[in-house]
This record gives C-alpha cells, structure tokens and sequence, in this order.
C-alpha cells in the first residue's frame, strides 16, 4: 500500500470510527431515555407528564435559536484551520464562538425566565401550574449554549468520543435527577414534582459540561505536544477581523438554525393538518386522534431509531468534508461522499425490511397497538430516504453550502403539506397517506440535496452498488416474511417469531450482500472494531480475495 493511500484510508477509518462512537452513544442514549420515561411517568402521572410537556417545547425552542447552528459553524470552520495547520486560527474561533455563545446564552435565559408568566396569562402555555418548569428550566439554556459550542469545537478535530461520553453523562444525570427530584417534590403537588423533573435538564447539562471541560485539557495537551510549531498565528489569521469571523460563523450558522426550525414547524403543521384531513376520510373525532398518534407516536420514533447511524454518519461527515475541502483534495470530498451514501444504503435497506414486513408484530410487541401496522408500514419508506437526507445535508455542510439544505427543506415541507392534505383525506389512504407525504417529504429534501451535490462535486449514487444492494433486501425481506409465517403458525410465539426473524434476516442480508458484490472490502476494513475480523471471515468464504 503506497504511503498516499495509506493516509487516506487512515482519514476514512477516523471519519468512520466517529461515526461508530456516536452511534454508540446515541442508542445508549435513547435507551436510557426510555427507561427513564417508564419511571417519571409512573411518578408523575399522565397530568404531571403533561405539566412537563407544556415547558419543554418553551425550551426546546429556546436552545435552538440561542445556538442557531453555531456548533456546525465551529466545526466547519475548525476542521478548516486545522487542515491547513492554523492551530492559533482554530483556537481563536474557538474563543470567538464561546464570547458569543456567553452572550446569547444570557440573554436567552433571561427571556425564558421572565417570558414564563406572559406565556401563562396569554393562554399559550394553559396551565398555571407549568409556571415553575419553565422557571427552572431557564438557567439551563444558558450552560446548554456553552455544552453545545465545546461539542462543536471537539468535532472539528474529528474527536467524537467528547461529545458521546458527554451526551451519556449528561442523558444518566438528567434521568437521575428527574427521577429522584420528581419523587422527592410529589408531596408538595404535581407542579413542584413537575418542576423538579424538569431540573434533569440543568443537571445534564452541567455534568455534560464538566466532561468536557476534560476533553478540553486533554486535547490542549496534544496540541502543546504534536502542535507545538502551529501555535503561532499566520499571516491569513493575523489580518482576519474578529467581525469577520462572527459574521462567517453566523453564514454558515443561520440556515442550520432555520432549518432545526423547520423540524417543530412542521410537526405543527401535521397536528393541524392530519387529524383534520382524517375527519373529512370519514373517521370520528376519536379515531382521527388515535390514528394521529399511531404515525406520530409510533410510527417517527421508530424511523428515528433505524436512522441513529445515518444521523451520527452526518454529524461526523462534516469536519471531514471540511478538512478535505480546506486541503482542497476534491478526490478525497469525493470518496468520501461515496462511502457515506454506501453506507447509509447498507444499513438503511435492511432497516426498512425489518420495518415494513414486520410492521404488525413490531408495533404489537413495542406499544401493544396492531392498529399502528398500516402506518408503520408505509413510514418504513422514510428510513431509507431520511437515511440520504441526513448524510447528503451533512455533505453540503461540509461544503459550506449550508443554505441548500434548508431551502431543500422548506420545498420539501411544501410538498408534504400539499401530500397531506390531498392524501390523507381519502379514505382509501387516511393515514397512510400521512406516511406517504412524510416519506415523500424526505425524498424530495434527499433528492435536491444530491442534485447539488452532483453539481458541485460531480457525485451520483453508484447506480451498480444500490442495484446489488436492493437485490440483497429483496432476498432478506423473502426470507423474513417466510420465517415469520412458518414459525408464527408452528409456535404460535409472537416474540420468536419476530426476533428470530430480524436475526435470520440480517445474516441472509449480509451474506447475500457480500455475495452480489454489494459490500466492498475496503469499506468492511474500514469499519471500526468488527472491519477487519469481517474481513478475514469472507476471506475464508472465498466472498474477498
């Protein structure tokens, strides 16, 4: 192997091993985010879950605009000036960003606090009793800013194990927190218990920040250490305004911003929209409710969590396209972008298999609601669109072209509405034309995305690959459907047959990828920890050479 490849490999294996570590931490994550809704909710009631869920959005929102995209900004621009070994460049950004996020952050805060009272007396938020909530939860937009900003830094280094060991301390002291602040604070009334819940949020944050601040002193270690000869400031940085740099950050930063916007906004629109449409099918009131709740409460969470490594795939391709591109290397930008769409395929084909044939028992076995089947079913699309969606947005942002994708998004949010609207009111769709109109939103926002991806860096998915790819789930969702079926009626075991299944199916799936040449050595060799083992089994079997 010549030297040149070698250095490339070893910049794939990072940007993959990233990946890897945050997927990791995102499942470890949401699982004890589970977990921790199981015990709250039993302490608290479905009135005092309520009460929480009234603040959070008032939050939610607040540490989205008082970020406004900033992290991807830091780490773009970050990945850049170490690329070109401007160590002094990066740290300045760093501080830059930081004084900017102490700003934001204060003022945020502060408009969340005194906000709290108007939100009750203008009946946005309805009950009084969520006052004290928001209250608490106002301090925390001011120390989740800075947790957010230092995440966003440690990634354009490309060191994701900060923000995944920070994202599970953070996740156990916000679930220990709530779960003992809640119980404590039950004897004195729903809200004080509500509140106290609530102050899991400050708990995390803080914790999350400690770890991080570790991170920090390691990595200022190995700059002193590899860096030393880079810590003086070049000529590009010494003439670089600090306003110059803000008004850089904020480029890149605001169409992020606008697009994590996009996100509630249109879960708004759904929640007037689709209830609505349902009735005009000719369902009740009740049963529009119910329906909504399938595909909203059931259905997403599950496209959400077949999408967790696409979704880490994202956040770790940007640094890395940045870096390339700063080096101006376009062939690495290029393969680069082709392993990540490789990928997603390779994992988001098989999710949706798993999704769609066995839509039923899973939403049986997961929420005890078979009703939720058809939506289900048909939202198992959205895994492999949403899965192109994430990685070729990443992709963009690391271009710096930050604002296609948000446009992409708006267009595609159009769509969905007009989808919706049309789809759900006929009642041979009802809520699977939701689903449908969720999917196609994805797909419209995926398809421009890699349009512009062709565009700038003459891209397109490797037509051959997705081919071999497909043929592959095709024999996996085949096998599924005929395990289910024959163990379904032979053991009468809803559990057996449905995991036995997903397990049988994922063999045959690998196996058969590797066989129609869908999976390429150099891909599985770049796979953190489990590659090269990989590869000396389909070495054995003759699969590689």
């Amino acid at each position: 192997m010549t030297e040149t490849n070698s250095k490339t490999q070893t910049k794939s294996e990072k940007f993959l091993k990233g990946t890897f570590i945050l997927t990791i931490a995102s499942f470890v994550v949401k699982v004890i985010g589970s977990l921790n809704w199981i015990f709250v909710s039993r302490i608290l009631g479905g009135e005092g879950i309520g009460l929480y869920q009234m603040a959070f959005p008032i939050y939610f929102f607040a540490i989205t605009v008082s970020q406004a995209g900033v992290p991807v900004a830091i780490s773009i621009i970050t990945a850049e000036r170490v690329a070109l070994k401007d160590i002094f460049g990066a740290r300045r950004v760093f501080k830059i960003s930081m004084g900017l996020m102490l700003v934001t952050g204060i003022i945020f805060s502060a408009l969340t606090y005194f906000s709290a009272g108007w939100l009750i007396e203008m009946q946005l938020i309805r009950d009084a009793r969520a006052y004290m909530s928001v209250v608490v939860l106002s301090p925390t937009v001011f120390f989740v800013t800075f947790l957010a900003a230092s995440r966003g830094y440690l990634q354009g280094w490309q060191r994701m194990t900060p923000t995944a060991v920070s994202q599970i301390v953070e996740q156990i002291f916000r679930v220990i927190t709530m779960i003992v602040l809640a119980d404590l604070l039950l004897p004195w009334g729903l809200a004080y218990a509500a509140a106290g819940a609530s102050l899991g949020a400050f708990a995390g944050a803080i914790t999350g920040l400690i770890v991080l601040i570790y991170f920090h002193i390691r990595l200022n270690r190995d700059i002193e250490k590899n860096y030393a000869d880079y810590l003086q400031p070049t000529p590009q940085s010494e003439s670089e305004s600090t306003f110059s740099i803000i008004k850089r950050m904020f480029k890149l930063a605001l169409p992020v911003s606008a697009a994590s916007i996009m996100l509630p906004v249109v879960s708004n629109l759904d929640l007037m929209i689709v209830p609505q449409r349902l009735e005009v099918a000719g369902y009740s009131v009740h049963q529009a409710t119910e329906l909504f709740g399938y595909l909203n409460g059931m259905a997403v969470p599950l496209v959400n969590l077949a999408t967790i490594l696409t979704a880490s795939l994202a956040v770790s391709i940007v640094p890395a396209i940045s870096e390339s591109r700063a080096l101006k290397d376009t062939a690495r930008i290029f393969r680069q972008t082709a392993a990540a769409v490789r990928i997603s395929n390779f994992v988001c084909f098989p999710a949706f298999v798993i999704v769609f044939f066995l839509a039923t028992p899973i939403s049986s076995l997961i929420y005890n609601a078979p009703g939720a089947g058809p939506a289900v079913m048909i939202s198992a699309v959205s895994i492999i669109l949403l899965g192109l969606h994430q990685v070729s947005t990443g992709v963009l942002q690391g271009l710096g072209h930050t604002t296609i994708p948000m446009v992409n998004m708006i267009l595609a949010a159009m769509a969905k509405v007009i989808l919706n609207w049309t789809l759900t009111a006929m009642p041979e769709f009802g809520i699977m034309g939701a689903a449908w109109a969720t999917a196609a939103d994805m797909g419209v926002a995926a398809f421009i995305n890699l349009y512009f991806i062709y565009k700038y860096i003459g891209y397109k998915i490797e037509f051959g690959q997705l081919v071999k790819t497909i043929c592959a789930a095709a024999v996996m969702a085949a096998v599924v459907k005929i395990f289910y079926d024959f163990t379904i009626s032979e053991f009468q075991s809803a559990v057996f047959s449905t995991f036995g299944a997903v397990f049988v199916g994922c063999v045959v799936y690998v196996a058969a990828v590797a066989l129609f040449g869908g999976l390429l050595k150099e891909d599985m060799e770049r796979i953190p920890m489990i590659g090269k083992f990989g590869v000396k089994i389909f070495q054995r079997l003759g699969i590689f050479k």
